[in-house]
């Protein structure tokens, strides 16, 4: 997941806590309206719940990830895993299944290791980072500098040239802390730097190294970069504070091949009386190369697949069509989401919503919007309906980074909110399995994603713009 993304969800997690402002009065007709759909919301509920659809979101997801394990960009697993998904969504009786071609990233990590030769032997845990070039051949043997900011690393740039820049930023936010992540390494080339090992962006750690896609930019020499666990980032500046002299070996042998040939998986229910007019559910299919890629982002996708799901299971048919997308190449910046964007930007006046999960599919608590201030008012009334699941909350700023490009064009846009206060535990790490996931959960989450979306894709009218 972007930096971007994530630091709007802590712009929608505050929201949430300071609480919306005064909305216009939704007009009794749309009121009346949204009402009547209480019986179809709660079937929708129950199936998912309770009835035949119960844990359905979480089996279809624990099969998957078992089945394909990690799956980055560029890989011949995504593609396989892509394929799967388009068989298996058609065998599900949804329509227009099929997958738009995209050219993404593609790279390699490969074998990487690092050892502190002093004052000890020790194996270092590390991740490299997306995009990072590899050592050179034999690896790189070189003294290490701790720094705690890029501020004092810069004030200590005399010290630096030829060193490994080792940088323990104490977790403060995702929003803050990614940075280093992001261009520790451009920023260690500056000062002469001959590679960069960052603490782990995490909120939490058992020794557990987080990787992430990382920036060089302009003309800087590109050095070799990787996450270290938060454990030994603080051993490191203990060390440091301590005058204690650290040599590195580092050997990494990442590469950077031509970009690959991949896929947005889509699946349709066409609408009954408006079939042009969109209503879009989505969660990204690619995850990084480590764990499952359970929790980022196979919940988000697979919710986004039970959503269309549920109605189909309940003989539903909406005014508009519902479309779910499971977008590629979204840890390499948005790739898939993007061109999906530039291919149907010509038909944004017919998309009447567009919706994404990918800060966790825990329990949820409501929708997160951006809209105008009466599109805001009709959705709260929507989301009324989910108040037998305590899921009717509607807070500020929707987050979705994929469909960025649409709210920002104005276009109404949700995320869904979830107690996802563990979500950095596990992100971008080998702890993001199936074990982070709970079908109860994703139960409920599916409902909210398709009550939200059956209602908005059903309403006589489509949500008021800006």
């Amino acid at each position: 997941m972007p930096v971007a993304m994530l630091m709007l969800a802590l712009l929608a997690y505050l929201s949430g806590v300071l609480g919306l402002p005064s909305l216009p009065p939704v007009p009794s007709r749309i009121r009346d309206e949204i009402a009547g759909y209480k019986s179809v919301a709660d079937d929708i509920i129950n199936l998912s719940v309770h009835g035949k659809a119960q844990n359905q979101s979480y089996n279809r997801l624990a099969e998957f990830v078992d089945t394909f394990g990690s799956r980055i960009a560029g890989s011949q697993n995504l593609e396989n895993a892509i394929d799967y998904m388009l068989k298996a969504m058609e065998a599900d009786g949804l329509e227009n299944v099929h997958g738009e071609e995209v050219m993404v990233p593609h790279w390699v990590r490969g074998r990487e290791n690092c050892t502190m030769l002093e004052p000890r032997l020790y194996k270092v845990s590390i991740m490299g980072l997306g995009s990072s070039v590899g050592t050179p051949f034999g690896g790189i043997k070189a003294e290490a500098l701790v720094v705690h900011s890029f501020d004092e690393l810069h004030s200590r740039a005399s010290e630096a040239k030829g060193k490994i820049i080792i940088y323990d930023q104490g977790y403060v936010n995702y929003g803050v802390s990614v940075a280093y992540r992001d261009y520790g390494a451009d920023e260690a080339a500056k000062v002469g730097g001959v590679a960069s090992l960052i603490r782990s962006v995490a909120s939490f750690s058992i020794h557990s190294p987080h990787t992430g896609w990382q920036d060089y930019k302009g003309n800087t020499t590109k050095v070799p970069t990787a996450c270290i666990a938060v454990e030994d980032a603080e051993m490191f500046s203990r060390m440091a504070a301590r005058g204690t002299k650290i040599v590195l070996h580092l050997n990494m042998e990442a590469r950077n091949l031509p970009d690959a040939k991949s896929r947005n998986t889509v699946a349709e229910i066409k609408g009954r009386e408006h079939p042009e007019q969109v209503v879009l559910v989505s969660g990204h299919l690619d995850s990084w190369d480590v764990g499952q890629g359970a929790m980022d982002d196979g919940g988000g996708a697979f919710i986004s697949w039970q959503a269309l799901s549920l109605i189909r299971q309940l003989g539903l048919r909406p005014r508009r069509t519902l479309r779910a997308v499971l977008w590629t190449a979204e840890e390499e910046g948005l790739v898939g989401s993007y061109q999906y964007y530039q291919k149907h930007k010509s038909n944004i006046s017919n998309y009447d919503l567009v919706m994404e999960s990918d800060i966790g599919t825990f329990t949820p608590t409501g929708i997160m919007f951006t809209g105008s201030s009466n599109a805001k008012s009709i959705m709260s009334e929507v989301l009324s309906l989910l108040k037998p699941i305590n899921a009717s909350q509607l807070l500020d700023h929707a987050e979705g980074g994929d469909v960025s490009f649409w709210i920002s064009d104005g276009v109404p846009g949700g995320s869904l909110a979830n107690q996802n206060e563990r979500y950095f535990w596990f992100h971008h790490s080998d702890g993001d399995t199936m074990s982070v996931q709970d079908p109860r959960a994703m139960d409920l989450c599916s409902a909210v994603w398709a009550v939200t979306a059956y209602v908005v894709a059903d309403m006589e009218d489509m949500l008021p713009r800006h």
